[in-house]
């Protein structure tokens, strides 16, 4: 199956320095993953052009979206925390990561594929509306949501985040409301970065039950992930009845990466994609875009990438 595969190389000049775990060889290593023979075939790259920063309103602050502006256009070195390293480039990058995200958004919605898959850097689901946390300065997935609600009026979107850390950018932009369902794994709050994603947090107001936050204790391997699928996340995703589903694809619960402590196997990626895949078969047309978050070792991303892919061009 042909699906459409949003990347740039301007996504190459966000430049973090050579020891920043979010780095441009981690872009070099899932282009290594997807230039494979049996994967490239399968693949058609696209070249985002930037969104139109007054697009990102629908999820950032316009002080904040000018804040990223500025802060990058005067050299500064990282945004609002130490860890979110910018270069004069950033922001060109961070508009043009915005920009495929909703652009694949248009593509499949028309047919042109049922899926997509999505390389951007910066990444963004820590990305809150007014301040960038964790590598984030934008949030991709949060404004792919929301243009698939506010453009292409639809009415029930699921958000399923299966990166190691918490993605409470992601969450904080729609637990407030019923029309996106946000369902997260991820190492449990008390060990790891941002700290937040505990089991209570379920949403408020109209969004009271529609955030399901499934933390797993240092050491969960597959097992448990398959578990905690088969248990939870594939239910409520069927009880939900989505009509597009967006996957946050972070590699870093892998059992290789240096900075989290889940035990994860590459195939396992392949395997919570088959299953969301099949629900995307059943109730949304198929349709799915997945979006690079985190991964740190570059052989662990490359192999987790590498089945996830193949999972989706299934």
């Amino acid at each position: 199956m042909q699906i459409g595969w949003f990347d740039h190389d301007v996504f190459l000049d966000h430049d973090t320095g050579p020891v920043h775990p979010e780095r441009p060889d981690r872009l070099r290593a899932v282009r290594r993953a997807l230039n494979e023979p049996h994967l490239s075939d399968s693949l058609d790259r696209i070249e985002p052009t930037p969104i139109d920063p007054a697009a990102l309103e629908s999820i950032h602050t316009a002080d904040y979206i000018q804040h990223v502006r500025t802060a990058c256009e005067s050299g500064d070195h990282f945004l609002d925390s130490p860890d979110t390293v910018i270069c004069p480039t950033s922001y060109q990058a961070a508009l043009t990561a915005a920009g495929g995200a909703t652009a694949a958004c248009d593509a499949v919605m028309a047919g042109q594929w049922p899926r997509a898959f999505c390389s951007p850097r910066p990444p963004g689901h820590h990305a809150e509306a007014d301040h960038a946390m964790g590598f984030c300065l934008f949030n991709n997935i949060a404004l792919a949501a929301a243009h698939l609600i506010d453009r292409h009026h639809l009415a029930r979107v699921a958000i399923v985040d299966f990166d190691v850390h918490h993605g409470n950018g992601t969450q904080h932009a729609f637990d407030h409301r019923a029309d996106v369902l946000f369902i997260s794994l991820h190492e449990h709050p008390a060990y790891l970065f941002p700290g937040t994603g505990h089991a209570q947090e379920i949403g408020r107001a109209a969004g009271q039950g529609f955030t399901l936050n499934l933390p797993m204790t240092p050491g969960a391997g597959d097992d448990n992930y398959e578990s905690a699928f088969v248990q939870q996340v594939i239910p409520r995703l069927r009880e939900y009845q989505p009509q597009f589903l967006l996957i946050s694809a972070g590699f870093d619960a892998a059992v290789e990466d240096p900075i989290a402590h889940i035990q994860l196997t590459a195939p396992m990626f392949g395997k919570m994609t088959d299953q969301l895949r099949q629900i995307a078969d059943d109730l949304c047309h198929g349709r799915i875009i997945s979006f690079l978050e985190g991964g740190y070792d570059l052989g662990a991303l490359q192999r987790g990438v590498t089945a996830h892919v193949a999972s989706l061009a299934t």
